[in-house]
């Protein structure tokens, strides 16, 4: 029998390659803990206390630690390794590890992190990628990627990460779950390998907020103090134009949510990146600084500079050393980050803290004791697994400039999940002053069920996404104008009001509040004919009819004037300024 010939070998080969390589992406998918762990092991709590006292405030839960945190008698592998090879075992655990063991919970084992705790894709090729439960063909956010991944997979109740430049916080919202990453300082970073000292927090995940809150009282040891609700819900509208998701997906949870539980005068509207160049102006010594060749204009992409620079200095500070005598096998866009890192002279050391200081004062500024600064965790949808995305710039810097924030103020700054967009989780990012770590738990408490509510509502809507957004806008611009009126900036507001118009020319409210400006302005014409439009669009528009009798007195159109007041008290029988006003024209002029 005559062999076969040699291109059925080959394609019988090509087959079997195939084959192969097919069952092994099946198995690491299907992995019994999606990959998220690098070593097993029990460290089980105290007994319980005798009654009358209370229980251990975690008990029954079980927690799993990235593998940054120090366990007596394991070693700490830091996500590489070579790492691990030249280390001992740690003589000592954590004590942040300690208190939640302490505390009633239950440690079941160290999860897998980006090499080095540097990256924010969760991938490592030493270890495998964990699976991201909530989207397994997209990466899982790192570097606290298998953290995050235990939760999600429901394999533990609550997990630990490090925080540095987003690795709680990405690979939250990417995974679908809560992820809290606490005012710099707040909670100890003894037993912990650092990263970038400046900017490093540890920071945990859940499912439950009640959870989430339970960990942040055991670790923060924060003083009780009355639950207060957020009196200002700051909408950061420049930040959600980062988006590459519709806007709306995440703004109208949050808008309703608010409505609804704290009504509408909550709502406050900033464009962030404005204020921030207004209120950090050691900022500026950064203009006149390249980055890849291009001059960075705006403020928020120049804070996600400041802390990169920052962020590759600190570490290289740290690891350089270790990094130069043991040579160790790294992803190559990590080693590409870290000997890029330049060295910083002093007085650009100095600059950088002048930045973290400043933005830390602006943001508590703004929010004071009761507000939350509301941002999109992510910009883009989780990258698909070894896309390009991940290593490009774009992708970088969007990232990057809202983990910048949190990362150079020091605040505090939670993830909340909000359900899917085309398969992928959605998620929104709550921001209180530094120090306001347990007021940010209360809040997220207090909202949690609401939110989840209306991104319900929100992902079954058959409403165009391109009207909802424009109309979302037009009242983002509308509240703008408002407050610009309140600050008596008249022409301001006109500009304001004009801009909702133009995005929602139907709605009554814009044309009547712009004639109020016109008013204040003296242009009575124009306020005459705002009024007129406003009351074709509602026949009831009360302060349309008022507005108008306004301006038609001071045109000398007193018969007219007089009917404007007199339609008013119609539709509204006890308004004082109607019946005064009309009262006062009959008795000049009839």
């Amino acid at each position: 029998m005559a062999p076969p010939p040699t291109n059925v070998l080959v394609i019988l080969g090509l087959g079997l390659a195939g084959l192969l390589f097919l069952s092994k992406k099946l198995k690491r998918v299907i992995k019994a803990d999606f990959g998220a762990f690098i070593e097993r092991f029990e460290l089980l709590p105290p007994p319980q206390p005798a009654p009358p006292k209370a229980p251990h405030p975690l008990t029954s839960l079980f927690f799993a630690v990235s593998d940054i945190f120090d366990i007596d008698g394991y070693v700490t592998g830091f996500g590489n390794p070579d790492w691990a090879r030249t280390h001992e075992a740690a003589s000592r655990t954590s004590p942040v590890v300690s208190a939640l063991v302490e505390g009633g919970a239950t440690c079941i084992g160290k999860t897998v992190l980006d090499e080095m705790a540097f990256g924010i894709s969760g991938e490592n090729k030493h270890y495998d990628t964990p699976s991201n439960p909530a989207a397994p063909s997209r990466i899982p956010g790192g570097p606290s990627s298998g953290s995050a991944v235990a939760v999600a997979a429901n394999i533990v109740d609550f997990s630990l990460g490090i925080d540095t430049v987003g690795g709680v916080r990405i690979p939250a919202g990417y995974c679908g779950v809560l992820g809290f990453r606490p005012s710099h300082g707040a909670v100890p970073h003894m037993g912990i390998v650092p990263v970038a000292t400046s900017l490093d927090t540890v920071g945990w995940f859940a499912k439950d907020p009640s959870i989430l809150r339970r960990v942040g009282h055991v670790l923060l040891q924060v003083p009780f103090v009355a639950q207060r609700n957020p009196r200002n819900i700051v909408i950061a509208d420049d930040c959600f134009q980062l988006m590459k998701i519709p806007i709306d997906k995440v703004t109208q949870v949050v808008i309703k949510s608010t409505e609804k539980l704290f009504g509408r005068q909550a709502l406050k509207h900033e464009n962030l990146g404005e204020y921030v160049d207004c209120k950090v102006p050691s900022l500026k010594v950064f203009h006149t600084k390249k980055s890849n060749g291009e001059v960075k204009s705006s403020s928020l992409r120049l804070l996600a500079h400041v802390m990169q620079q920052l962020q590759r200095h600190e570490f290289k500070h740290n690891h350089e050393e270790w990094v130069d005598s043991m040579k160790p096998t790294l992803d190559p866009v990590i080693s590409a980050q870290i000997h890029e890192a330049l060295e910083m002279a002093d007085n650009e050391i100095e600059n950088c803290h002048a930045v973290r200081y400043e933005l830390r004062s602006a943001l508590n500024s703004l929010l004071k004791d009761d507000g939350i600064l509301v941002i999109p965790t992510v910009a883009n949808p989780p990258p698909k697994l070894g896309s390009k995305e991940i290593s490009s710039e774009d992708y970088l810097i969007r990232a990057s400039t809202l983990m910048s924030l949190a990362s150079m103020s020091g605040c505090c700054q939670v993830t909340v999940p909000l359900g899917f967009h085309e398969k992928c989780p959605l998620s929104v990012s709550f921001i209180a002053r530094y120090g306001g770590d347990r007021f940010l738990l209360d809040t997220v408490q207090t909202m949690y069920v609401c939110l989840q509510e209306q991104a319900e509502v929100a992902g079954k809507s058959k409403v165009s996404q391109k009207a909802v957004s424009q109309e979302t806008y037009a009242e983002i611009a509308k509240e703008k104008g408002n407050q610009a009126f309140k600050e008596k900036q008249f022409q301001r507001a006109i500009g304001f009001y004009t801009e909702a118009i133009k995005l929602h020319g139907t709605a009554a409210t814009y044309y009547s509040n712009r004639a109020a400006a016109y008013l204040e302005m003296g242009s009575f014409i124009q306020a005459e004919a705002d009024c007129t439009k406003a009351i074709s669009l509602d026949k009831k528009n009360v302060k349309a009819y008022l507005r108008r009798g306004t301006a038609r007195e001071m045109l000398g159109y007193y018969k007219e004037a007089i009917e404007d007041f007199k339609y008013a008290l119609v539709l509204e029988p006890t308004n004082k300024r109607a019946a005064n006003s009309a009262d006062r024209l009959k008795k000049l002029f009839q």
